[in-house]
């Protein structure tokens, strides 16, 4: 039975929400498959009739984006917090895009490791930002994906008739993430509180072990799997020996990253894209500082392996502890129209796959997949992608599974192989091995720099996808708008 008591929304007026008490009275009292028809005594706004035919979804497009500078986690926490970070990124965006903030129905951000302060940072970094305080926000986390799945619920919103004008993205300060007390630690404390005499403070005092301070590191914990016990990297391993893929071709495909990331930035590509930023000392950063532009294959090849002492992943064939945030601004086109901007691309759609947790690298393989098929579309049809390159093993190993007759028809549920994705048609610009991969911004940064390459080469087509920990995949399907 589905009971429906009220109608809340940014854009429902306050004369509506007895509108809402009507439709739940109607429903508890004729159940829910009798049509509940609109009477002209019902005050039905524009918003709620919109509520009541779901079916015809709405086209949403994306209008702008900006991220800031991806900024390597060194050993030490970096100049940004996470919600400063995103802030910037909100600020930068809204200023430019041309959109008044009072027109914004929701902010939704993705992020993994926010510090204490910043619970629900999406919340957070808006009202840091300036913006309105009557407009809500959310913040989600589905790990590697949370960027991507920001923009996905945002998109629904609209798609729905929820919002007209929503801001989405993503944020990870990696150099920030919180360190936490051990079970142990935790354990003493809360004696040492529920003690009231001296003597018993004594006694709790007593029991103290060094190893109570041994600190438990959430970034190293989200780059883990508890489920099955393996570290990111170690999934990768996985890949490489599945795959057969070597050492060799890995350290190939991390120097074409910084090559082209390199190339990219020397070729304008990331003008208006990146909002530099200031720290509070006034030193400015306005480039990506994680691009190796003189490594080489003898350099990559004199690295050992990061997870395995017989292995090939690498620190430098694996993606950057990095911070950044990214935020892009999507309305529909009604909003377009209103507010006279021009987009740089239509979604077209997204999609989500759940995967065996020890090859969760396979993920972008499963849900560019489902995203196809939805979609009507083949591999052949798609003219630019991006795949966040978690680790080069993991995205070459994608690239093996889809052209792969067995792995299709067996794992993927195919009559055979999806096809080849053409190297030159993916992450033309690099990709996170060169210019990191904050946990909570990449889903974003993938979305947003395809639409505006797609812009710059004319594409009619792109497909942005990701792995996620825990063994998941994103896909985002991009139009020219």
């Amino acid at each position: 039975m589905i009971v429906l008591t009220g109608l809340a929304s940014p854009r429902i007026a306050p004369e509506n929400i007895a509108f809402g008490a009507v439709a739940g009275y109607h429903v508890r009292k004729h159940g829910p498959n009798r049509p509940f028809p609109p009477r002209a005594d019902y005050p039905v706004s524009n918003h709620t009739e919109a509520f009541m035919s779901r079916r015809t979804h709405r086209s949403v497009y994306l209008v702008d984006g900006v991220r800031t500078p991806f900024l390597r986690a060194g050993g030490a926490p970096g100049p940004f917090a996470a919600a400063e970070l995103a802030r910037h990124a909100l600020t930068a965006l809204l200023d430019r895009s041309g959109a008044p903030k009072e027109a914004l129905d929701e902010v939704i951000m993705g992020c993994v490791l926010p510090g204490p302060p910043e619970v629900n940072i999406a919340r957070v970094a808006m009202l840091k930002a300036g913006l309105d305080k009557t407009t809500p926000a959310l913040t989600v986390n589905r790990v590697c994906g949370s960027g991507m799945q920001a923009i996905d619920s945002a998109a629904r919103n609209i798609m729905l008739g929820e919002a007209e004008v929503v801001v989405a993205g993503g944020v990870e300060s990696m150099s920030h993430a919180p360190v936490m007390l051990n079970r142990g630690m935790q354990t003493f404390l809360a004696l040492l509180r529920r003690a009231r005499t001296r003597k018993e403070k004594l006694k709790v005092l007593a029991s103290f072990r060094p190893a109570y301070l041994k600190p438990v590191e959430s970034m190293w914990c989200a780059l883990s799997d508890s489920v099955v016990n393996m570290k990111m990297g170690e999934t990768a391993e996985a890949l490489a020996r599945k795959f057969a893929i070597s050492r060799e071709e890995m350290d190939a495909f991390a120097l074409r990253s910084h090559r082209r990331a390199a190339q990219a930035w020397e070729a304008g590509h990331f003008d208006g894209e990146v909002a530099p930023i200031a720290d509070k000392e006034g030193r400015a950063y306005e480039r990506d500082n994680g691009i190796r532009a003189d490594t080489s294959m003898e350099r990559l090849a004199r690295l050992k392996p990061a997870f395995d002492p017989q292995g090939s992943v690498t620190a430098g064939n694996s993606s950057q502890l990095t911070d950044g945030s990214c935020a892009v601004l999507l309305m529909s086109e009604a909003a377009l129209e209103r507010h006279g901007l021009e987009p740089l691309a239509r979604i077209e759609g997204c999609a989500w796959a759940g995967l065996e947790p020890r090859e969760m690298g396979l993920g972008p393989a499963h849900a560019m997949t489902k995203l196809l098929l939805r979609s009507g579309l083949a591999l052949s049809d798609i003219d630019l992608f991006e795949i966040n390159e978690a680790f080069a093993a993991q995205v070459l190993a994608v690239l093996r599974a889809v052209a792969d007759d067995g792995y299709c028809r067996d794992v993927l549920g195919l009559e055979g192989a999806l096809g080849e994705i053409d190297e030159e048609r993916l992450n033309v610009d690099g990709g996170a091995i060169a210019l990191g991969h904050p946990l909570g911004a990449s889903g974003a940064r993938i979305v947003l720099h395809l639409a505006r390459t797609m812009r710059r080469e004319g594409a009619d087509t792109g497909l942005a996808s990701l792995c996620i920990g825990g063994g998941q995949g994103g896909a985002m399907l991009l139009r020219r708008a």
